[in-house]
């Protein structure tokens, strides 16, 4: 596994921005998962286009949510089995308060 590379983007007013390498088949699966999800989106675009009853949509609506749900459960899981990981070992402790603050953003 990659370690994570700290950037300063010059548009960000010199704020780091974390950057981590993503293996092959770890970066796949994900990239497979958000395909699926773009995929599903213009579904529900093209059922608003064809006035689709509203049911139908928000069938399809609850669908993209939950594999949006299923998508951050895993990369939630990839990031603590490796860039926290890394960061703990290597001795970077604020690393968990970065992680505690992670988990109320997303647990919403």
């Amino acid at each position: 596994m990659s370690e994570a590379k700290a950037m300063s983007c010059g548009c960000s007013g010199g704020i780091k921005h974390k950057f981590r390498d993503k293996d092959g088949e770890e970066y796949k699966c994900l990239v497979r998962r958000l395909n699926r999800i773009e995929g599903q989106i213009r579904g529900i675009h093209k059922m608003v286009d064809e006035d689709r009853y509203c049911v139908d949509i928000l069938t399809q609506v609850s669908a993209v949510q939950s594999a949006l749900n299923a998508f951050t459960k895993e990369l939630l899981n990839q990031h603590i089995h490796s860039c926290v990981v890394e960061d703990i070992r290597a001795g970077n402790d604020e690393v968990v308060e970065e992680l505690c603050g992670l988990l109320q953003k997303v647990m919403k």
